[in-house]
C-alpha cells in the first residue's frame, strides 16, 4: 500500500491548491481525480468555459451594436459557433495543462480514478477499468466539489433538457432556450445564447433575480437584462420540463406550457459527497450533503478534513482555493483563517455585477445603523471614454465607526473593481480611508473613491 502524508480527494480549485500548499510545506502529497483534466467543475464545465463564451459573445455583440458610436463601421458581422467552441476548449485545455505542470513542479503524485474513504487513513481508488488501488495517508482532505441540483419534475435527458454542462456545448444555437433559475449560472448562460441569436426565457420562482445580491443592485440588473432581450418571468413555479420529440415542453403553475428547443436547468448546486465512503469513518453529512468542519477544517473523523463546496459556505471557486490554502496550513501546524464575510461574488453578465460584505437588506434585518454612498458610472470619466456608463458603485458604512460593511457594484469591470473593495475591508478600512487614497485618473476605480466620499455627502463629481 502506497503511503502519503496527505491524500486529497478531488482535483478542483480547492483540491489542487491544497495539494500545492501542502507540498510547499514539505509534505508528501497525492491528488486523486477521476477526470482526465484537473481543475474541477470550475475549469472543465463551469467558470472558465462560461467566461470564454461570455467574452466571445460579448465581442460579437459589440461588433454588431457597439462599434458605430466609436466611428468603427462593421458590416455583415457573423460568427462561427464551432470556432467559438474550439477557442473555449483551447482555453480550458491550456489551463488544465498548467495545473498538471504545477503538480509536477511540486512533486505531487496524481492518481486517476474515483477516490473514496475505506476506513481511518485509507483511500481506495477505482480506475476506469475497474482496477483498485489503496493508499495510506496520515491526513485526507475531501475536496469533491458539487453537482447541479435538478428539481423534481425536470427530466434531464442531456439533449433537450440539460444542465450548465450541456449548455456550454450546444452544437447549434437554440431557436428558443428556456432557463429555469434566475441566478448567476442561468443569467450568464442565458446571456451567451441570447447574444448568439436565441430567444431566451428565464423562469425564476422568487420575486427577484440573483438571490444574495443587494436588492437595489439586483433590481437594476433585472431592468438592464430585460432591455437586452432576456424574457425574465418572476414568480414562475416550474412543475415539469421534458423532452417532446425534437423539442421540449416546460410547464409552470398558472401559465401556459412553453414549447422550446432547449431547457437549461440552473437551480443551484449540492455537495457531491455521495459514495465517498463517509460511513467508513463515521462522518454523517447533513440533509443537503454538507460535511460539518471546525475552524481548521477537521471533520468528526480524526485525520479527515473537508473544504470547498462540500462544506457550508459560498459555493465559489475562489472560496474553495482559500479553504485549500488554510487547510494545508493547518495540517502543517501554521496559522490559518478564512474570513467568509469577505468572499467576493461576481456575475459576468454585461454590465458585470460584483459584491463583497453585507447587503443593505442584511444590515436592516440585523438592526445595524449605516450610511450609504452611491456613485453612478455615468459621472466617471473613464466610463465615458469606454462608452460604458450604465450602473453604479454602492458603499455601505457603519454609521458610528464609518467602517465599510459592504460594497456592491453594477457596471464596467465590476469583477475587477471588487478586489480593491475586498482588500480595503480585509484591513478594516473606513469610507474615509478609501476616500483619502489617491486614485489614478481617468480610471474606473475612481468610482469606488467617489462612492466612499458620497457616504459623508462629499462626492466631488455627482
Amino acid at each position: 500500500m502506497t503511503t502519503h502524508d496527505l491524500v486529497v480527494i478531488g482535483g478542483g480549485p480547492g483540491g489542487y491548491v491544497a495539494a500545492i500548499r501542502a507540498a510547499q510545506h514539505g509534505l508528501n502529497v497525492a491528488v486523486v481525480e477521476k477526470e482526465p483534466q484537473l481543475g474541477g467543475t470550475c475549469l472543465r464545465v463551469g467558470c472558465i468555459p462560461s467566461k470564454a463564451l461570455l467574452e466571445s459573445s460579448h465581442r460579437l455583440e459589440e461588433a454588431r451594436h457597439g462599434l458605430a458610436e466609436h466611428g468603427v463601421v462593421a458590416e455583415g458581422v457573423s460568427f462561427d459557433l464551432g470556432t467559438m467552441m474550439r477557442r473555449k476548449e483551447t482555453v480550458v485545455g491550456t489551463l488544465a495543462k498548467g495545473i498538471d505542470a504545477l503538480l509536477a513542479k511540486n512533486k505531487i503524485t496524481r492518481h486517476r480514478g474515483i477516490g473514496r474513504l475505506a476506513g481511518p487513513g485509507v483511500v481506495v481508488i477505482t480506475a476506469a477499468d475497474g482496477s483498485m488501488t489503496s493508499l495510506q495517508a496520515r491526513e485526507v482532505i475531501l475536496a469533491v466539489g458539487s453537482r447541479s441540483i435538478v428539481l423534481p419534475g425536470v427530466d434531464v435527458d442531456g439533449r433537450y433538457v440539460g444542465t450548465s454542462t450541456e449548455a456550454l456545448a450546444y452544437d447549434a444555437v437554440p431557436g428558443h432556450l428556456v432557463v429555469i433559475g434566475g441566478g448567476y449560472i442561468g443569467l450568464e448562460l442565458g446571456t451567451v445564447w441570447r447574444r448568439l441569436g436565441s430567444q431566451v426565457t428565464v423562469l425564476e420562482y422568487a420575486d427577484r433575480i440573483l438571490a444574495g445580491i443587494d436588492g437595489e443592485i439586483a433590481a437594476e440588473a433585472l431592468v438592464l437584462l430585460r432591455k437586452q432581450g432576456l424574457d425574465i418571468r418572476l414568480g414562475a413555479k416550474v412543475t415539469r420540463a421534458r423532452a417532446d420529440g425534437t423539442s421540449a415542453i416546460v410547464e409552470c403553475e398558472g401559465m401556459e406550457p412553453i414549447r422550446c428547443d432547449r431547457v437549461l436547468a440552473a437551480t443551484g448546486r449540492r455537495p457531491a459527497t455521495e459514495g465517498l465512503g463517509l460511513d467508513t469513518v463515521g462522518i454523517v453529512p447533513d440533509a443537503r450533503g454538507f460535511i460539518a468542519v471546525d475552524g481548521q477544517f477537521r471533520t468528526s473523523a480524526p485525520g479527515v478534513r473537508a473544504i470547498g463546496d462540500c462544506i457550508p459556505g459560498p459555493m465559489l471557486a475562489h472560496k474553495a482555493e482559500e479553504d485549500g490554502v488554510a487547510c494545508a496550513d493547518a495540517i502543517a501546524g501554521k496559522w490559518s483563517h478564512v474570513d467568509y464575510d469577505l468572499v467576493p461574488a461576481v456575475v459576468f453578465t454585461h454590465p458585470e455585477i460584483a459584491a463583497v460584505g453585507r447587503t443593505e437588506e442584511q444590515l436592516v434585518a440585523a438592526g445595524i445603523a449605516f450610511r450609504k454612498g452611491v456613485f453612478p458610472f455615468r459621472a466617471n470619466g473613464r466610463a465615458r471614454t469606454l462608452g460604458e456608463t450604465t450602473g453604479k458603485v454602492k458603499l455601505l458604512a457603519d454609521q458610528a465607526s464609518d467602517r465599510v460593511l459592504g460594497i456592491h457594484i453594477i457596471g464596467p469591470a465590476a469583477g475587477d473593481l471588487i478586489g480593491e473593495a475586498a482588500a480595503a475591508m480585509a484591513f478594516g478600512a473606513t469610507a474615509e480611508d478609501i476616500a483619502r487614497v489617491c486614485h489614478a485618473h481617468p480610471t474606473l476605480p475612481e468610482a469606488v473613491k467617489e462612492a466612499a466620499l458620497a457616504v459623508s455627502g462629499a462626492a466631488i463629481h455627482s
